[in-house]
Order: C-alpha cells, then sequence, then structure tokens
C-alpha cells in the first residue's frame, strides 16, 4: 500500500494520521518510521554543526569588514579635521586681505582718554580716537601708532618698531676688510683709529688725561680713493653695531620724514651701543643752508638741522661714534663742520707714486703674474685712483683671458693702462672696472 503523499514530504514528517498510518500495514509503518529514525538521526547534530560554521565565517567576515570601515572612517576623519584646519586658515587669510590698510603715524599728544593728536606719515596732523583696550601708559609723545586707514582711530602702538630703512642699515655679518687691505693709507688708519676705535675700547685713557674723546670724523676726498673701504675695515676691527646709512636715504619727500629717519638712527645706535654710524655720501643733506630755496631743499634743511641737534644733543654719545663720507667738502654746512660735530676731517687724496705700488701691489698678489715691474707700473699711473688701480689690474686680467693665458703679463697690464687713460679721455673719471667693459 502506498504512503500517505505527506509522508513523502520530510516537512510534514511530524504530521500524520495514526489511523491512516496502521490502515498503511506493516511495510507502510516501518518505512514511515525508518525514514523519521533516519531524518531525525542527521538534522540534530550534523545541521546545527554547519550551521555554527556558517555562522561563525559570517561573523569573522563581518568582523573583517567593520575593522576596514573603522578605519576608513578614522582616516576620514582625519582628512577632514586637516581640510578644516586648512579651511580656517584660509579664511584667516582672506580676512586679512579684506581689511583695509593701516596708516603708520606718530602719536602727538594725549587731549583725554578718548582723544588724541596724532601726526599721520604723510605730515598730516589729526585728531582720533583712542582704542579702550589699549593701556593708557603706551600712548606717550613720540610713540609710532596704526590708524585706520577709514576712520583714522588708533587702532594699536608699535612696540619697538624702526622704520625699514633704518633697520635695514645695521650690519649683521661684519665685512672681510682689513687694515692690511687698505693700501696706500698709513697715516689715515691711524687717525681713524685714534679717533673711533681708541675711544670705545680704551675710554679710560681720555678719563685719565681729563678730555673728551671725539664725537666722529669726517672723510673728505675724491671719488674713488678709500673712504667707503677705510669705513668697511673700521667696522671688521670693532666689535660695535656697524650703521651704514647713505645721505640720500634721508632726503625724504614728506615734511618731518627725513629728521623722523634721523631721530630713529641715533635712537637704534644708542640701543645697540657700543654702535658707529657710517653716512655715506653726507653731502646730500648736509649742503649749505642758501635763501630762496624751494619745499623739497627746505626739507632738506630740516633733516640737516635734526642731524645737527642729534651730534649736539642733550644725551651724550659716548658709546657712539660717527664716520661721514664726501667728495664734496667745498657744499657742506658751515655748521656741520665746526669742532664739537666732526672733531677729526681727514682727507683722503689721489694716492703718490709709493702708495700707487703699494696697491697695485695688493691686487697684483691675488694674480698669477709674470714679470710685471711694479716700479714702471706705478709711474705710468700718475693720477690714478685706488678704484682705478683695482680697475687697471682686472682689465690685465681679462686681456690675459682673451688671449687665451692663465698669467698676467707686464704687457697686459701696460695695455689695461692705455685703455683705462682712453676711457677717462672720453667720459671723464671713472672708478669702477664697469666703466671699461661698456
Amino acid at each position: 500500500m502506498p504512503l500517505p503523499r505527506h509522508f513523502m514530504n520530510p516537512s510534514l514528517l511530524y504530521v500524520f494520521d495514526i489511523d491512516e498510518l496502521m490502515n498503511c500495514g506493516h511495510e507502510g509503518y516501518l518505512i514511515a518510521m525508518g525514514t523519521e529514525v533516519e531524518r531525525n538521526s542527521d538534522s540534530p547534530s550534523n545541521q546545527k554543526e554547519d550551521e555554527f560554521k556558517s555562522l561563525e565565517q559570517d561573523y569573522r567576515r563581518l568582523q573583517e569588514k567593520t575593522q576596514e570601515l573603522i578605519s576608513e572612517r578614522t582616516h576620514i576623519e582625519s582628512e577632514l579635521r586637516a581640510v578644516k584646519k586648512q579651511t580656517g586658515r584660509l579664511e584667516e587669510e582672506v580676512r586679512h586681505l579684506r581689511a583695509p590698510p593701516l596708516i603708520v603715524g606718530t602719536l602727538q599728544d594725549v587731549l583725554d582718554p578718548e582723544r588724541a593728536i596724532v601726526r599721520s606719515s604723510n605730515g598730516t596732523v589729526f585728531q582720533v580716537s583712542l582704542n579702550q583696550r589699549i593701556e593708557p601708559d603706551l600712548l606717550k609723545p613720540g610713540t609710532r601708532v596704526a590708524l585706520n586707514q577709514d576712520s583714522l582711530s588708533l587702532v594699536e602702538v608699535l612696540h619697538d618698531a624702526w622704520d625699514p630703512i633704518v633697520s635695514g642699515s645695521e650690519m649683521v655679518e661684519k665685512p672681510d676688510i682689513t687694515y692690511e687691505m687698505v693700501a696706500g693709507l698709513d697715516d689715515e688708519i691711524l687717525s681713524v683709529r685714534e679717533a673711533i676705535e681708541l675711544p670705545l675700547t680704551k675710554p679710560e685713557l681720555f678719563a685719565k688725561v681729563g678730555i673728551k674723546p671725539p664725537k666722529g670724523v669726517l672723510l673728505v676726498g675724491p671719488p674713488g680713493c678709500g673712504k667707503t673701504l677705510l669705513a668697511k675695515a673700521v667696522a671688521h676691527h670693532t666689535k660695535a653695531t656697524f650703521i651704514r646709512m647713505v645721505g640720500s636715504e634721508l632726503a625724504q619727500k614728506y615734511i618731518g620724514e627725513g629728521g623722523r629717519l634721523v631721530r630713529e638712527l641715533f635712537s637704534l645706535a644708542k640701543d645697540k651701543s657700543p654702535a658707529i654710524i657710517f653716512l655715506d655720501e653726507i653731502d646730500a643733506i648736509g649742503a649749505k643752508r642758501l635763501d630762496g630755496s624751494t619745499s623739497g631743499d627746505r626739507e632738506v634743511q630740516r633733516t640737516l638741522m635734526q642731524l645737527l641737534a642729534e651730534l649736539d644733543g642733550f644725551d651724550e654719545l659716548e658709546h657712539v661714534k660717527i664716520i661721514a663720507a664726501t667728495n664734496r667738502p667745498d657744499i657742506l654746512d658751515d655748521a656741520l663742520l665746526r669742532p664739537g660735530r666732526f672733531d677729526r676731517i681727514i682727507e683722503i687724496p689721489i694716492p703718490e707714486e709709493d702708495s700707487r705700488k703699494a696697491i697695485l701691489q695688493l691686487h697684483l698678489s691675488s694674480m698669477n703674474t709674470k714679470n710685471v715691474r711694479l716700479p714702471a707700473i706705478a709711474k705710468s699711473t700718475t693720477g690714478f685712483s685706488g678704484a682705478e688701480l683695482k680697475a687697471t689690474c682686472v682689465e690685465a686680467g681679462m686681456i690675459a683671458i682673451r688671449s687665451d693665458r692663465d698669467t698676467v703679463l707686464h704687457k697686459d697690464v701696460v695695455q689695461a693702462i692705455e685703455r683705462l687713460n682712453k676711457k677717462k679721455s672720453q667720459s671723464g673719471s671713472t672708478s669702477s672696472p664697469d666703466g671699461l667693459y661698456g
């Protein structure tokens, strides 16, 4: 007898009618029971084990995926923080770029806790509002301040802010020029060392004698004779701060700016003392005062008067010395030349034959020469300045290079002298080898 249909369906093994089972006979009963036993013997252990292994594999895969997602999240969060940081910097930069520029001025007077008188950089005087966040103790006459361009209100105080022209004039690295490299000026070197170097290194000698040391020296002479070179040698041989300023840099357009630069120049020297101020081409601001001058000339005169005031000032310049240089002493104001300001005027003339020989020997000693007769060369260079003698040696080296030689001969130097004399006759005196190659 065939089994009922639901016995053939494994999912219906537990759903059967006992009467139908008995009607199937003994054989059918055994088949049904065997099927049930076989089903019951395979499913509880093997199926659960397979399911456990499958779940365990799924769990491991999920763990690995979770770790990957966590690592990816950490990386994304790190990148997000970096982007936010960069965005903040860019926003701050944009804010600064969009902010209106500030005007630099000088505080003249404080009227009350809310108002002050300020002179701007172009010379205009304003009554401005004070920023209440600024400490009143910082607001002193002469202090440099920053003003809002739109409202002209005082925004901040510029602490210890030197003008870039003044602060940039300080020579941080000492020049590599020594006194031995300044040939033909032995007497001049001695005078400069006595007036500048000795008061800074041994001030007790002047105190014992009972005299005040010289304030400074004025070097006068034609262009190219070694004035600036001598000043560089002084800077090399002293431990004092060396501040170099060209006279033309002190000649400013706006009223009061030149005088302010002079004040800051001497203030910087006092702050960095012991110090040496070297004013090159002082005739740019030290020319004689004339009647009927233009507004520009009057501003230069104001700068000169401020310089005279600093030289004569109530504050002693014990540890500050001044070296000035000019090739036009004839146009200098008499007030600048009187004793007590520049105590020594040292003339540096066109070198004589012995000096020319020493200068030529100095420059030729570093060159590869052969059979160069120095006495003859020194005799044939009458009227040559130190710079022109250097130009002669440089040109002799160029002639040797053109001839495909590595040795400078006597004829090369003679030819260089001829070329330099020709150049001088055509375009006037030159103090630089660059004039030979134009």
